[in-house]
This record gives structure tokens, sequence and C-alpha cells, in this order.
């Protein structure tokens, strides 16, 4: 019988990378070591992540020899999903590198930014709606961005070399 390996389990902030690279040349959204230079590093600006998942919808194929109703795979989607950044007091934050309607990509470096050995994964984006969270309270102004994924992530892809 086979085994799952024991995974080695980490923490993630300190860890995760996230990234928006403004290009990737390749269809398959392979991004070079470049492209990765070439974008910005937002990791240190994240207070919050939503969705970012890609979900299955499930299709229903009930028959009329069972009271059980069977399913089967059907369409693939990305959850909504959005990214709330700090904000600086001039706005010189991440708001001059995703206005409204800026295409690129969101990259994540879940384990880091391991070159050959990580994986990441890449998220083409446009940047939907750029919000204000203002509070009342014990806490520091945000700008939530909601993206609009535009195509199939590339999921789980190896991470370059320098």
């Amino acid at each position: 019988m086979a085994t799952l390996n024991k995974s080695t389990r980490f923490f993630q902030p300190e860890v995760s990378k996230v990234f928006f690279l403004p290009t990737i040349a390749s269809a398959v959204l392979a991004a070079t070591r470049a492209e990765i230079t070439a974008g910005t590093d937002v990791s240190g600006e994240i207070a919050d992540l939503s969705g970012w998942q890609v979900r299955a919808d499930m299709i229903a194929t009930p028959d009329l020899a069972s009271r059980f109703v069977s399913q089967i795979a059907g369409r693939t989607k990305a959850e909504q999903s959005s990214i709330t950044f700090y904000a600086d007091k001039t706005a010189n934050d991440v708001r001059t590198v995703m206005p409204r309607g800026q295409v690129g990509y969101i990259v994540f470096m879940d384990g880091g930014d391991v070159a050959t050995t990580g994986k990441m994964d890449v998220y083409p984006v446009e940047v939907a709606a750029v919000g204000k969270a203002r509070s009342t309270g014990d806490q520091a102004l945000q700008v939530t961005i909601d993206y609009a994924i535009t195509r199939p992530p590339a999921e789980d892809v190896a991470i370059p070399a320098a």
C-alpha cells in the first residue's frame, strides 16, 4: 500500500511571497526569473487575502434506476478574489502599481521563492476595483483590490533559477 509522504509543515508569514508581474511571455504562464525580477514583490504590504482557489461546479446526473443522485465534475472557476493592502498616507502604495483596469499576473510562492524545487501559482488578472477600507477602530487604513481572473491560472509551476 502506498502512503503519502509526511509534509514539512510551515507557517506562512516570512515564508510566502506574492508578486505582481506586468507581463509573462509564456502561453503556459511559466514566468521567467527576469519577469519575476521585473515585477513587484507586494508580500510586505498584504494585510489579508481572500479567494485565490480554483473550484469545480458539480453537475447532478440522476437516473430512474436509483434514488441516489450521482454527480460529475463540471466547469472550473476561480473564487472571487481580492487582496487587502496597507495604505500610505500620501497614496504612494499599491494603487501606484495596480490601478483599476491594470492587467497583469498575481504570483503566489507559498513555500517562498525557492528556485527549481519550489512551486508557484500564476493568476492572470485585471484589477476590477480599488476600494478603501476605512475604520473608526484601531486599524490602519487599507486598500482592498478586487481582481477579475481572466483565464485559467497555472498551478504548481516550477520556480525558475536565477
